[in-house]
């Protein structure tokens, strides 16, 4: 039996896995059911622009999100315990955007939720760093308003996806044992 998924052909007879209601769908499934959209070719390439855009966006600013990180830690080391706050919203944003980058980058089902996260993040910690005036806290600033855009964008095109293409659909909860 042939799977698909997103427009990628599997072959399962072999495998004889179970599909977990992911989306996939035989055959004789797809002949049956012929009115549900499915994504065409355009659509596919868009998509995969989207995530890449995204995703560059995602890790452009985690790297950003480091560098000023080890900044805020020098200036804490001379004494400036007003970095400490950025020192940490950068940690912590960084970590966002490396997770969002991978989920993103792969196209996970969970890019959505990753991106929503990593949003709120960059709004905080371009917010925390835009209220210092040195050159490493701005361009921090700047990229983290560039992700938190990527990402708000990301999120906008998975609301767009589930509402008019067919999507995987989360797996169901193990049952209790």
């Amino acid at each position: 039996m042939q799977y698909h998924i997103l427009g990628i052909t599997i072959l399962g007879a072999a495998l004889s896995l179970p599909t977990y209601g992911l989306g996939l769908q035989g055959e004789k499934e797809n002949k049956a059911q012929p009115d549900k959209k499915v994504q065409g070719k355009g659509d596919h390439q868009a998509h995969h622009a989207m995530l890449e855009k995204c995703a560059k966006a995602c890790n452009d600013c985690q790297r950003i999100c480091d560098a000023c990180a080890r900044h805020c830690t020098h200036l804490v080391a001379e004494g400036k315990k007003e970095h400490v706050k950025t020192l940490r919203t950068c940690q912590d944003c960084a970590s966002f955007c490396a997770t969002a980058a991978q989920i993103v980058s792969r196209g996970g089902p969970f890019a959505d939720l990753i991106c929503k996260g990593c949003a709120e993040a960059c709004n905080r910690c371009g917010k925390a760093c835009k209220e210092h005036s040195d050159d490493m806290m701005q361009k921090c600033a700047e990229e983290c308003a560039r992700c938190e855009k990527a990402c708000q964008e990301m999120v906008q095109h998975a609301g767009h996806l589930e509402k008019g293409t067919k999507t995987a659909k989360p797996m169901p909860e193990a049952p209790d044992r």
